[in-house]
């Protein structure tokens, strides 16, 4: 088998109705790949849906023996990673067949060690909406201190950098934790300002409930090593970013 040029980690959990778009859009990339999926202890239906890619060489299937939630299921896939990249998806969102293939372009030209894109907004059901979420074409770790415009299923990122930075804390945003981080030691990141990322909302999940999504933001400062005054500064920035973002999306 040709060695991966991108290793895709991708997190299961209770996504049998979702993750067969995920895969094909993982599959239809044109760029040499292993996808690594995690189930993390997600129940027979999942099994059921990956016996059809039973045969398939580039797709690696494994189980947590616990649930260990997706922050760690990554880790376990970036472990795993044999890639000069890493991508994230999770198992609810899909790309555009193109998407790895100016990513890595994009990489490569900016000597930057991690790329995101745009990403346009799916209802729970997969109904696209035609609402766009952009992206800058630099990204700086202060501009990421006060918005967080790196969504983790379109991020492509270099192996050597993500393996030195484990995600942490699931109970607060652990990706923007992860980026503050990265971005910190590396000052930038390249956005492709293309939607290539199919982004489902969904109520379930930890950006859903705004009340509590906002909670999780403050302690991502506060984890991130900012006392309560910055943090709270920080977090009213990140509040009047996010309004302001899904106004501008068209």
């Amino acid at each position: 088998m040709t060695e991966p040029i991108v290793s895709v980690i991708m997190p299961a959990y209770h996504c049998e109705a979702t993750i067969a778009k995920a895969i094909e859009s993982v599959l239809k990339q044109q760029v040499a790949l292993e996808l690594i999926i995690i189930n993390d202890c997600s129940g027979e239906g999942l099994d059921q849906v990956m016996e059809s890619y039973a045969d398939n060489p580039v797709i690696f299937y494994v189980k947590n023996e616990k649930n260990m939630g997706a922050a760690q299921s990554r880790n376990r896939g970036v472990a795993m990673a044999r890639g000069t990249y890493v991508a994230f998806l999770d198992a609810d969102d899909w790309w555009e067949e193109n998407k790895l293939v100016k990513q890595i372009r994009l990489i490569e030209e900016t000597q930057t060690v991690l790329c995101c894109t745009a990403r346009e907004l799916m209802t729970p059901d997969g109904k696209l909406t035609g609402r766009v979420i952009p992206v800058k074409e630099t990204i700086t770790y202060r501009q990421l201190l006060h918005h967080n415009s790196i969504n983790c299923s379109s991020v492509l990122i270099r192996r050597e950098v993500i393996q030195q930075y484990p995600m942490e804390h699931e109970d607060s945003h652990e990706d923007y934790i992860l980026w503050l981080r990265i971005l910190r030691k590396y000052q930038r990141a390249c956005g492709l300002n293309e939607p290539l990322l199919k982004y489902r909302l969904s109520s379930s999940g930890k950006s859903g409930n705004k009340l509590k999504s906002a909670g999780m933001t403050y302690r991502a400062y506060r984890y991130s090593g900012f006392g309560r005054i910055r943090s709270s500064w920080y977090f009213c920035c990140y509040a009047v970013h996010g309004v302001w973002k899904y106004l501008r999306a068209r």
